[in-house]
């Protein structure tokens, strides 16, 4: 089916509505809605949190408010998500679109929480409803590509941030790295965080610069599950990133919990959780390291849409090398440092330019005196 210019600009309006719950949807898909009649809008919503009403029910509440009962009739929603058609912790939205006696809904991309899967679009088509999808498909599942990672896969988008200096630099050869980037970008990292279910970070980065981790953005209204990869219980129990300020769970191998209390770490409320070590193809321990993807796997158990990994060269490197690094967020500072100072990542060294990792540049962007670049994997 084609789509007319109003059918375009009233779906990127719910796109836009959409992106209001960037900070809080989570782990909720960040959904928009709009009612029109013909070519004028009736009414919008979008979902802002998890347990609230759901952007479909939003905008016919809206809707009945302000025209009346059944101002819906023979109307055509716009909506970014396949409506729901379970309980869950709200009612399912296609209940209300039935009941509203829509004519016709569009919607950009299907839901693939197994729970949904193409049965809400059945249950509208059911009731006599026409329904059509995939109109601005792109930018909705760019709009919620953790949560569309995490129902496909069981794990959640992973965005690796980093900053670095023009020769590729994080740090002096004596550690000193505050600041590379400007305050800006350092700002910026800031909604990076607060769109994150969860920032991860290694047992190094706590141990010598004890970082907090949390948003700290004028009135945040949520905080994100922080992270910590030490597969021998290093982590200080006093050591911010354990505070309280928001939740914070380390991921430990469960030799390194024998015999010790983890009570010591949760007396601000943090959780210690045993995690298997990695494995070489024998099915022998490789080594100290953490076996990330059964922490990828915990996390999405968790309900963690987007993980912002904010670790050092080593634990960075692992995501990359490991192929599970699905975007890199790059903040590049306009000063050189040297070939003493630390690398950007810690990768094998390569034999040949055939087996060097490639990235595609999705976004490049000016902050402050910085730039920002997003990549993703080729």
């Amino acid at each position: 089916m084609s789509f007319t210019h109003f059918d375009r600009r009233a779906m990127a309006r719910a796109l836009e509505l959409a992106a209001r719950g960037m900070e809080t949807a989570h782990p909720n898909p960040r959904v928009g809605c709009v009612i029109a009649r013909g070519e004028q809008i009736l009414a919008e919503g979008w979902h802002e949190r998890t347990g609230g009403p759901h952007a479909e029910v939003v905008a016919l509440r809206a809707l009945a408010a302000s025209v009346g009962e059944n101002a819906a009739v023979g109307s055509t929603v716009y909506v970014t998500l396949e409506p729901c058609s379970h309980y869950g912790r709200t009612p399912p939205c296609v209940d209300a679109l039935v009941a509203a006696q829509v004519a016709r809904v569009i919607v950009a991309i299907p839901d693939p929480n197994p729970l949904v899967a193409g049965r809400g679009l059945a249950v509208l088509e059911r009731a006599g409803i026409t329904v059509v999808t995939g109109l601005m498909a792109a930018e909705a599942e760019e709009l919620n590509v953790g949560y569309l990672k995490r129902m496909r896969t069981g794990r959640p988008f992973v965005r690796v941030k980093l900053g670095m200096s023009l020769d590729g630099r994080t740090a002096l050869a004596n550690g000193a790295s505050k600041w590379i980037t400007g305050s800006e970008a350092r700002e910026d990292v800031q909604h990076w965080r607060a769109r994150s279910s969860a920032v991860l970070t290694g047992v190094g980065t706590v141990l010598a610069d004890d970082p907090q981790l949390n948003v700290r953005l004028p009135g945040a209204r949520k905080q994100p599950l922080r992270v910590v990869v030490d597969s021998k219980l290093r982590t200080p129990p006093a050591a911010r990133v354990l505070d309280g300020s928001a939740p914070s769970l380390v991921f430990a191998e469960a030799s390194a919990l024998a015999g010790r209390s983890v009570s010591t770490w949760g007396a601000n409320g943090a959780r210690v959780e045993p995690c298997a070590g990695e494995r070489n193809e024998g099915g022998a321990a490789a080594g100290a390291r953490l076996a990330l993807d059964r922490i990828l796997e915990r996390l999405g158990e968790l309900e963690v849409n987007e993980l912002l990994v904010e670790a050092g060269p080593t634990l960075s490197g692992t995501f990359v090398q490991q192929g599970l690094a699905d975007e890199l967020l790059i903040y590049i500072a306009p000063r050189l440092l040297g070939p003493a100072a630390r690398p950007l990542l810690s990768l094998p060294l390569l034999e040949d330019l055939q087996q060097a990792r490639q990235f595609r540049i999705i976004e490049q962007h000016a902050v402050g005196n910085d730039l920002r670049l997003r990549l993703r994997p080729v």
